[in-house]
């Protein structure tokens, strides 16, 4: 079985729904998979499907300009298709912290993520024998403020020579580029601790500590140029109370990291996010 999953967001107008349903089954096709949002605000329908065909002279190229003429041009669609065999390159970028980045290359290890991860590019050469344990190439380039326009150009050129799809900022400390941004826009995604605004600068942890938070928790959003304002991918938290040491803190911190950017990264990876108006739509 061949399988293919689509990705649709337009006005909201009548009959979508039914017009796409009935163009998968006149093609052949057997849908496995059907969720839709209407966001109400701004008039916007998202949707997203799974489809599968059992004939073996099945031509994607054509099913995507069939789709293009009978479907996206009279409903002014925005949309994606992908085959199952489009596994997403995911760059990771990495400084110091090993955390996320042994998660990470585990799960992928064990199969857990539908990717591939070409390279590791980080900015120091710290976790550069974790990448040879797991076999994947590791790039140093140094970038400062000073250097920034040539790190960037290194960046840049790395992540065309392994067409990297997405890429991923497993706790790296520098701020990304607006040119990288834009040119990997909604394709890049970030985890840090959800003390921000409120708890800014090196040591966050140790100033949530003195003020007696009682919650503590994790983002994973896509890159902006707004620093940590993207839209938001996925989020949770953990309680605490006057028990626990900074050193709690930290190594809760820490856990829920690893889970939510592998949760994002996981849905990215399978096309279940759509973003529209700095907001991204999450499906199951």
């Amino acid at each position: 079985m061949q399988k293919i999953t689509i990705l649709i967001h337009c006005e909201d107008q009548k009959a979508i729904i039914a017009s796409v349903t009935n163009y998968i089954a006149s093609i052949d096709g057997n849908i496995i998979y059907l969720d839709q949002h209407v966001d109400a605000d701004e008039n916007v329908f998202f949707m997203r499907l799974e489809c599968e065909f059992s004939a073996k002279n099945w031509d994607i190229e054509a099913i995507k300009t069939d789709f293009q003429a009978n479907l996206a041009n009279p409903f002014k669609m925005s949309w994606e298709m992908y085959t199952q065999d489009e596994k997403p390159k995911m760059a990771l970028f990495v400084s110091k912290y090993d955390h996320c980045l042994y998660d990470i290359l585990g799960r992928y290890s064990a199969g857990e993520l539908p990717l591939e991860i070409p390279l590791i590019i980080s900015n120091h050469e710290d976790l550069k024998s974790v990448a040879e344990r797991f076999s994947i190439p590791f790039h140093y380039v140094p970038f400062t403020k000073d250097i920034k326009a040539e790190g960037e150009q290194k960046q840049l050129d790395l992540l065309k020579l392994y067409n990297v799809d997405f890429i991923v900022l497993a706790r790296y400390m520098q701020i990304i580029t607006p040119n990288l941004i834009a040119q990997y826009k909604n394709q890049i995604i970030n985890i840090h601790h959800s003390f921000l605004p409120a708890f800014p600068g090196a040591k966050p942890y140790h100033s949530a500590f003195k003020r007696g938070v009682k919650i503590i928790g994790a983002t994973s959003h896509y890159v902006t140029e707004g620093l940590d304002e993207g839209p938001i991918i996925e989020q949770d938290i953990a309680r605490v109370s006057h028990s626990h040491s900074i050193e709690d803190f930290i190594m809760k911190g820490r856990d829920l990291e690893r889970m939510v950017l592998a949760r994002a990264i996981k849905l990215h990876a399978e096309r279940k996010t759509m973003v529209f108006s700095n907001k991204t739509v999450v499906f199951s």
